[in-house]
C-alpha cells in the first residue's frame, strides 16, 4: 500500500518500513498497519481539531499543562500558534498516558515512538496473529463475562492509583488479545485498553469523578448484558470513595458494594437560620422606610 502523506515521513526517517494497509478510522484518528523490519506495528495517525468530532472536549482538557510558558499564554489567548500547542498538547496526551499507565503494569498498547504527530505503538492481535477485536464484535458466557469484567475493574483501579482517568471507556475501546501479549499464560484472551487521547488526571479535573463513574457504568452496562447479576454492582463510588480517602491501592479487593452515607439533617439548624434571614430582611426593610 502507498504510504499516505502522514506516513511518508516516517518512511524517509527509517522509523518504518512499509505500511500493509489501514486498520481503522474513528472520530479522533485513523490508524494503519506498519512494518518495521520484522515487526507489525500499527501507527495512529491524530486528526486535526477541525476533523474530529470527539465530544466535549473541554472537560479533558481541562488543567492539562502545558511546560512551556509562551505557549501557555499563547494557548489562553486562543492565537493560531496557541491552537497549534494546543493540538500538539492533545496529541501527545495519548502518549503520556500510555508510558505512565504501561509502567503502572496497565494492560494498554506499549508506545514505541512518537513523530509529526503519529503514534507508533503495539500491535494488539489475537491468537491468528490478526488485529484483536473489539470487545463489541465479541460474545461471551456469563462466566467469561464476569472473568473479564473483573479483570476490567482490576484495571480501572491500577489507572486510578497511577492517577489517570480513561474518560472514555466503554467496549468499543477495548480490544481482546491473546496471551502472546504481555507475556500473559498460553491460551489466555485478556482485554487492553486503547483510545487514550482524553485520559484526565484524576486529582486535577474537576471532571474526573463523573468521567470514572461513566467510565465503570459502561463496563457494568455491557458485561451485564451477558451475566445480569453484575447489573446492580456499584464499583465506581466504591473505589472513588476508597480513592478520595486515600485507600485505594492496587490490591484493594472491591466488593462491588456501596452504601451511600446519608448525614443526618440538622432541620432545627436549617429552619433558626431562615429565620435569621427573614429577621434581617425584615430590619433592612425597616431601615429603608419599605
Amino acid at each position: 500500500m502507498k504510504a499516505p502523506p502522514r506516513l511518508q515521513s516516517l518512511v524517509e526517517e527509517g522509523l518504518i518500513d512499509s505500511v500493509v494497509r489501514q486498520l481503522m478510522s474513528g472520530k479522533e484518528a485513523m490508524v494503519y498497519v506498519v512494518r518495521r523490519g520484522d515487526e507489525t506495528l500499527c501507527a495512529k495517525i491524530y486528526k486535526e481539531a477541525t476533523n474530529r468530532s470527539f465530544r466535549q472536549a473541554v472537560d479533558y482538557t481541562e488543567n492539562r499543562k502545558v511546560k512551556n510558558s509562551r505557549s501557555a499564554r499563547a494557548i489562553a489567548k486562543g492565537s493560531k500558534f496557541g491552537r497549534q500547542e494546543q493540538e500538539a498538547a492533545w496529541q501527545s496526551a495519548e502518549v503520556d498516558a500510555l508510558y505512565r499507565l504501561a509502567d503502572a503494569g496497565v494492560r494498554v498498547p506499549q508506545p514505541y515512538n512518537f513523530c509529526d504527530g503519529v503514534l507508533l505503538m503495539e500491535l494488539v492481535t489475537d491468537a491468528n496473529g490478526d488485529a484483536a477485536p473489539r470487545l463489541n464484535d465479541v460474545a461471551f458466557t456469563p462466566q467469561q463475562a464476569l472473568a473479564h469484567h473483573a479483570t476490567l475493574i482490576t484495571e480501572v483501579v491500577r489507572m486510578l492509583c497511577a492517577g489517570v482517568v480513561h474518560g472514555d471507556l466503554s467496549e468499543f475501546n477495548i480490544l481482546l488479545a491473546h496471551s502472546d501479549v504481555a507475556g500473559q499464560p498460553a491460551g489466555i484472551d485478556f482485554p487492553v485498553i486503547i483510545d487514550l487521547p482524553q485520559a484526565v488526571d484524576a486529582a486535577g479535573n474537576n471532571h474526573a469523578q463523573r468521567m470514572l463513574m461513566r467510565d465503570v457504568a459502561n463496563l457494568r452496562d455491557f458485561f451485564g448484558q451477558f451475566a445480569p447479576s453484575l447489573r446492580t454492582t456499584q464499583y465506581g463510588p466504591e473505589m472513588w470513595n476508597l480513592y478520595q480517602a486515600g485507600l485505594l491501592t492496587n490490591d484493594t479487593s472491591l466488593t462491588g458494594l456501596f452504601d451511600r452515607a446519608h448525614a443526618d439533617v440538622d432541620m432545627q439548624g436549617i429552619l433558626r437560620e431562615i429565620d435569621d434571614a427573614q429577621a434581617e430582611e425584615a430590619a433592612r426593610r425597616l431601615r429603608m422606610g419599605v
